[in-house]
């Protein structure tokens, strides 16, 4: 079972295809695949002699024995092996590079059997999720409920062995397929229908050892023609056809096929607890019928145990061992060996002694970090990447942690050095990885905008010593946020609340106390405001949750006792520094929880977004005087530039959760807080008003025409004309911020919150929330103004989403929110016919009786429409 740590939702590793290519896409030979789930063609009667098949051919024990000569590789499989569970795993170490598909990776696996049918054998993913107690008429009824999934099957070559009695079959007919379903990822990144080539596919190497069999498949996918563009562009622009490989039709993918022994003992489950973050094994358990739920939650976590039981401090039987593989960079490799046993100073308060162990892989190691039975540190590279990311596999019978394997981007490092190179303004992509955790493109930003910020003041020369220590602290603290996921733990973005901005700016707080509850947060740079004082700038050392977080899941505790213990240790969140909220919590639709964010930091978020927009415009003021060396290349202040929008593109987001929005809490009953508290009201129009400030008043952007025309670019990499329009930056900005502040969701979500509170003064009402932003929007209807282009480029945004929820609104739109925003329109109409005959400019006239006539034709539309 794979689990992408940072994230809820799956990807294209989980499903399940066939073992054979699409049906109608081409084999290698040019005749059309069979259909999806067709077994291959039937083994011949008469099976030869296994003798005879392996004569001359290297034999490999293991935990399969393989036999290989030239390039044919046969796996034995022996009767005792039939119909025993064992770990299959498949990932991905190496690819093409770009668009998701990298490197290094980690795949998907399935808890697995060998099952035979006559001559034919199938690998059989075994379905874990549904359970009762084996040998009862439960266990039968969900046996008969919820299917298997076959991965792949071969022929039985051989007559059985004389003395094992086990019988061949042909690796590359189990293995030349698509078991991780790569092509589906293939197809969504480029649109195009690649299907493997058996032909030149081919075992590049074999690892066996008593407890694992492996294989490394050099898998080729290829495409027979790549489409020619369409004559006239389509409405939705096509994906390219891949750009890293030297002919787009063709390509090799690396998996790494892993067949490994599961624990022989099963671990003692733990079962988890909804206020502390863990992942956890989900299965359903049909035994009874008498809890109201099936579902039952193990946590996950590696099996420690102490060497000596009655010690207050005991090494572990078998440590945590994390391997940094060859390729990772030996400038780094100190930092990541850091990050990694930092998590010990958790695991000493709970009694181990050097529970986590960092390794280095060298030349003359022969494993490899791939295969299942070495947790690892890898780096990787792409030409648009930017992320790491921390996943791992589990035991799904007890959610014990069996393997990990840490994937770090060159990017981090890169970045956190100096993201100015003109050879890696590109590599800074918006990189979406199905929801792993990975900073991405916003961890990258928010490298570079500090670095740039840290410059622009004379702090930091990105040649000094300071820098150094600053690019080795990132990717400690990177590393450590990522061996915590592998540990088993979730990410905390409320854990960010729990020091106060002037605590922050301490140097001696936050070397002890570091930035926030957890590094499993998403922590910005802490950055004060110029001549402020300066704290740490990145976490250095765990915060107070992770220490309980691991007590929790790691703590010994006799089978007896453990029900009641962890109870009393769960029962701690409700201490403010163990403030936990996760993924869910911070994304939630209709329950916006403004105290769960990602890269924020300080108990008041809206005094922290209003500081990191007052640095941005620092930034920007900066630029406007900026005098580069003789020589420099004007693309470094685009660069800059880009950094000041992407801190506002962050940030004032956060301040739109609070409209609406509701602290969620995980308390269970005694704790006398409720679930759901609403915000209240003068925060929310506070962060209205900040809101509205910062995107929707006629000053919010001033920059002088001597900036805008040095903003260059690196002309390498970009073609075709590359000005810039602050217009569509800044009209960016605020159509995202309308559409969070104008759509269904927050109507919804105000009119919910409504029913918690008894006081109708504490409401944020939908009227005010709708006249506050046309008040703003079209200020220049009141006070005479002249309506330059970018205002009138946001009134005509404004009018656009008020006439689409008259004309066109949704199944969800509440009906008091129609009913308003008909009001206002109607109001809007009145101001704008008061407006017209004033002077101004012939555009401002035009835009003006465009507005009117649009309104006049919306308002009769709706009447028609809704049969008022």
């Amino acid at each position: 079972m794979l689990l992408l740590l940072c994230a809820l939702g799956g990807s294209a590793f989980a499903q399940t295809p066939p073992a054979t290519p699409a049906a109608g896409v081409p084999a290698a030979n040019g005749a059309a695949a069979p259909a999806p789930g067709a077994a291959p063609a039937a083994a011949p009667t008469a099976l030869r002699p296994f003798k005879d098949i392996i004569k001359d051919a290297k034999e490999l024990k293991g935990f399969f024995n393989l036999y290989q000569k030239d390039d044919k590789v046969w796996l034995e499989i022996r009767p005792e092996q039939f119909d025993k569970p064992f770990l299959f795993t498949y990932n991905i170490p190496n690819s093409i590079g770009e668009r998701g598909l990298y490197g290094s990776q980690m795949g998907g696996g399935h808890q697995v059997v060998f099952h035979k049918i006559g001559n034919q054998v199938q690998l059989l993913a075994k379905n874990t999720d549904y359970y009762a107690t084996p040998g009862t008429p439960q266990a039968q009824a969900v046996a008969q409920a919820f299917s298997d999934s076959l991965l792949g099957s071969a022929p039985v070559l051989s007559s059985p062995h004389a003395e094992s009695k086990g019988i061949l079959i042909d690796a590359s007919a189990l293995l030349f397929s698509d078991i991780p379903g790569y092509s589906t990822r293939l197809e969504s990144a480029y649109r195009m229908a690649y299907a493997i080539d058996r032909t030149n596919t081919s075992f590049s190497k074999l690892n066996v050892d008593e407890s694992l069999t492996g294989f490394l498949v050099n898998t080729h996918f290829f495409v027979p023609r790549i489409a020619a563009a369409p004559l006239v562009p389509t409405p939705v622009p096509m994906p390219t056809p891949p750009t890293t490989t030297p002919d787009p039709r063709s390509f090799f993918v690396g998996f790494y096929y892993n067949f490994a022994a599961l624990p022989k003992e099963v671990m003692r489950p733990r079962m988890a607890d909804d206020r502390i973050g863990h992942f956890v094994t989900t299965s359903f358990d049909y035994t009874d019928d008498i809890k109201p739920k099936t579902s039952r939650h193990f946590v996950n976590r590696w099996r420690l145990e102490k060497k000596d039981p009655t010690a207050a401090l005991s090494e572990p039987v078998q440590p945590i061992v994390y391997w940094l593989d060859k390729n990772v960079p030996e400038k780094y490799r100190k930092s990541i060996t850091e990050g990694i046993l930092e998590w010990n100073k958790a695991f000493e308060k709970i009694g181990f002694k050097n529970a986590v162990v960092a390794k280095q892989q060298v030349e003359s190691d022969t494993f490899d970090t791939m295969d299942a039975l070495h947790a690892s540190v890898r780096w990787f590279v792409g030409a648009d990447v930017g992320f790491a990311i921390g996943p791992s596999r589990v035991d799904e019978r007890s959610g014990e942690i069996l393997d990990a394997d840490i994937g770090m981007s060159d990017v981090f490092a890169r970045g956190a050095r100096r993201m100015v190179g003109e050879d890696t303004a590109g590599q800074v992509a918006s990189h979406q990885h199905n929801g792993d955790c990975d900073f991405a493109h916003e961890a990258a930003m928010e490298m570079g905008f500090a670095m740039e910020l840290l410059e622009a003041r004379g702090e930091v020369d990105m040649d000094s010593p300071k820098a150094e220590a600053l690019a080795q602290a990132y990717v400690k603290d990177v590393i450590m946020h990522e061996v915590g996921h592998t540990l088993g733990l979730r990410h905390n973005f409320r854990s960010s609340t729990i020091y106060t901005l002037k605590q922050l700016q301490d140097p001696v707080f936050t070397k002890a106390n570091g930035l926030a509850g957890s590094v499993m947060d998403y922590i910005p740079f802490n950055l004060s405001t110029k001549g402020e004082p300066q704290g740490e700038y990145v976490m250095s050392s765990l915060g107070p949750y992770d220490y309980w977080a691991i007590e929790y899941a790691y703590k010994p505790i006799e089978a007896d006792k453990e029900k009641d213990e962890l109870t009393r240790i769960a029962s701690r969140s409700t201490e403010p520094l163990l403030a936990y909220g996760t993924d869910e919590d911070s994304s939630a639709a209709l329950v916006s929880d403004p105290d769960v964010n990602v890269f924020d930091l300080g108990s008041d978020p809206l005094t922290y977004i209003q500081k990191r927009l007052t640095i941005s415009r620092e930034l920007w003021d900066k630029l406007q005087t900026r005098q580069l060396k003789a020589g420099d290349s004007y693309e470094s202040l685009r660069r800059s530039f880009e950094y000041g929008f992407g801190q506002f593109a962050r940030t004032v987001p956060l301040a739109t959760k609070y409209v609406g929005g509701t602290t969620f809490l995980r308390d269970h009953a005694g704790t006398g807080r409720a679930t759901f508290t609403p915000v209240p009201v003068e925060r929310q129009r506070q962060a209205l008003k900040l809101v509205s400030d910062s995107l929707f008043t006629a000053k919010s952007f001033v920059f002088t025409p001597e900036l805008l025309s040095r903003l260059g670019v690196d002309h390498f990499q970009r073609a075709g004309r590359s000005d810039i329009s602050i217009s569509a930056r800044l009209l960016g900005l605020q159509t995202a911020a309308l559409d969070q502040l104008m759509s269904d969701v927050v109507a919804q979500r105000m009119l919910n919150t409504a029913e918690k509170l008894r006081d109708p003064k504490k409401v944020l009402s939908l009227h005010e929330l709708y006249g506050n932003l046309q008040a703003s929007i079209w200020s220049e209807l009141s006070n005479g103004a002249e309506i330059t282009s970018a205002r009138r480029n946001l009134q005509r945004e404004h009018l656009k989403r008020l006439s689409n929820a008259l004309i066109k609104p949704t199944a969800t739109a509440p009906a008091d929110a129609r009913s308003l925003q008909r009001e206002q329109a109607t109001q809007l109409l009145s101001a704008i016919r008061g407006a017209v005959g004033k002077p101004m400019s012939p555009e401002s006239r035009a835009h003006l009786s465009e507005s009117l006539a649009t309104l006049n034709e919306v308002l009769k539309a709706s009447l028609v429409k809704t049969g008022v």
